[in-house]
C-alpha cells in the first residue's frame, strides 16, 4: 500500500484515518483517486475538500457511523449511500451482540484493504446488488447452532466469512489446531477473492490450457480431493506448492497462490513508499531498494527473488525481535514463482483489454430491503 499524507499540513496518515493527528482536518479516501483527501466542515454541514486540486464533490458513506467506521468516501450525486467496497458486503452479523459489532468492523477494514489492491491494478469488483451474474457479495455470519457450521468458502460470487476469524484469540486457537504458519482476516480475504476471480479471468478463457499446465485439471472432484488431503496429506508438498491446503485440489492452489501474489504485490508497494532499502540484504552485495510491481512488468520472479525475498526475510527478523512469529513464514520454489508469475500475467492482460474478462454488462438489481435474517446474521 502507499503511503498518505494530510492534504492541509502534509503530515503522515493512514489508510484507516478519518481525523488527521496532527491538524484536526477529516479525511476521507477517495477510491477513484487511490488518495486520501483531507477536508473540513464548511457552514452548511458540507465536507469542503481541502486540496487546491480537488475533483468532484465527495460525502462520506453511509457506514462512517459506527460500528463500522468506515473513511471511504462517495460522489456526492452517487445514488448510492454506501461506498464500493460496503456495497460489496450483503449480510453482517445481528448486532444484538456487542463483540459482533467489534468483528463486522475489523472484517470491514480486511475488505477495505482487499479492496484498495484490485480497484488500484484495475480490476473490477462490482456488487452482486449491481451485477447479480458477475458481481461478489460477502456474507458475515455468526454460528450459533453447534450443529449448523459456518464455513468460510467461495460459491459464485458469495463469500462467507465465519464472524469468530475476527476474534483474535479464536482465530490462533484455530491456526493451531489445524497446524497452519499463518491465519489472517485480510489472508482468508485475499484467498476467497482468488476464487472468485478464477472465475472471471480462467473460466472458459483461453487461459485455460495453460492453468492446467501449472496448476492441475480443476475438473476432478473437488470434495475427493479434499478428503484425500486431509486423510493422506501431500508429504513433498513443499517441492512444488506455497502451502500444504495449495496441495489438495487446483482451484485451492489458484487461491493459495493469488493471496500470495496479493501479500507480495501490497507488501512491495509498501516497502516502497516507505524508501526502504536493505543494504546488507545478501552480503557482499549491492544495495536492495524495494519497487513496486508494475501492472506490464515481464520480470516478476526475478524481482521476486532480487526484491521480495529479501524484503520478507527482513520484516521476519522485525517480528522476531519484536517476540512474533514469522509474519511471512512461507518459502516458494520454482514451481510456485511460475504459477505467481502466470497469475501477474493474466491480470495483466485482463486490465489491458488483451484477453476478455469474464464480466458482462452491469446490470442493475434492487437492492434487497433491510431485514432480520437468521440469527447468524442481518442483510446489510
Amino acid at each position: 500500500m502507499k503511503t498518505f499524507c494530510c492534504e492541509r499540513c502534509e503530515a503522515r496518515v493512514f489508510f484507516e484515518n478519518d481525523l488527521c493527528g496532527a491538524c484536526g482536518a477529516q479525511l476521507g479516501y477517495v477510491p477513484a483517486e487511490v488518495a486520501m483527501a483531507s477536508f473540513e466542515i464548511d457552514a452548511s454541514g458540507a465536507m469542503a475538500r481541502l486540496s487546491p486540486q480537488h475533483g468532484a464533490p465527495l460525502r462520506r458513506c453511509a457506514n462512517h457511523a459506527p460500528p463500522v467506521t468506515c473513511n471511504w468516501m462517495v460522489d456526492a450525486d452517487d445514488a448510492n449511500d454506501l461506498c464500493l467496497s460496503c456495497r460489496t458486503t450483503h449480510t453482517h452479523p445481528a448486532l444484538g451482540k456487542p463483540e459482533n459489532g467489534t468483528y463486522w468492523a475489523s472484517i470491514e477494514v480486511a475488505k477495505r484493504r482487499l479492496a484498495y489492491s484490485l480497484l488500484s491494478w484495475g480490476l473490477p469488483l462490482p456488487p452482486k446488488t449491481e451485477d447479480p451474474v458477475n458481481g461478489v457479495s460477502f456474507e458475515f455470519l455468526e454460528q450459533i447452532d453447534p450443529a449448523k457450521k459456518v464455513l468460510t468458502g467461495h460459491d459464485e460470487g458469495v463469500i462467507t466469512l465465519n464472524v469468530a476469524e475476527a476474534d483474535d484469540a479464536r482465530r490462533e486457537q484455530v491456526r493451531a489446531q489445524m497446524h497452519e504458519p499463518y491465519r489472517t482476516l485480510l489472508g482468508h480475504m485475499r484467498h476467497e477473492i482468488g476464487h472468485y476471480y478464477w472465475d472471471r479471468l480462467i473460466r472458459g478463457t483461453a487461459w485455460t490450457d495453460r492453468f492446467r499446465e501449472l496448476f492441475g485439471d480443476e475438473r476432478m472432484d473437488y470434495a475427493q480431493a479434499l478428503q484425500q488431503h486431509y486423510t493422506s496429506p501431500l508429504a513433498d508438498w513443499q517441492q512444488r506448492f506455497v502451502s500444504a491446503y495449495a496441495s489438495s485440489h487446483p482451484w485451492e492452489d489458484w487461491a493459495e497462490c493469488w493471496a500470495h501474489y496479493m501479500h507480495l504485490r501490497d507488501g512491495l508497494e509498501t516497502a516502497a513508499s516507505w524508501g526502504l532499502q536493505l543494504d546488507h540484504a545478501v552480503p557482499g552485495t549491492a544495495p536492495v531498494r524495494a519497487e513496486a510491481i508494475a501492472a506490464d512488468d515481464a520480470t516478476l520472479q526475478a524481482q521476486v527473488i532480487n526484491t521480495w525475498l529479501p524484503v520478507s526475510q527482513f520484516i521476519n527478523a522485525m517480528s522476531r525481535s519484536l517476540g512474533n512469529r514469522d509474519s511471512y513464514p512461507f518459502v516458494m520454489p520454482d514451481a510456485v514463482l511460475e504459477k505467481i508469475a502466470f497469475i501477474h500475467q493474466v491480470i495483466g492482460a485482463g486490465v489491458r483489454g488483451e484477453v476478455a474478462m469474464n464480466f458482462g454488462t452491469v446490470q442493475a438489481a434492487p437492492a434487497p430491503a433491510p431485514a432480520a435474517a437468521p440469527a447468524e446474521g442481518v442483510t446489510a
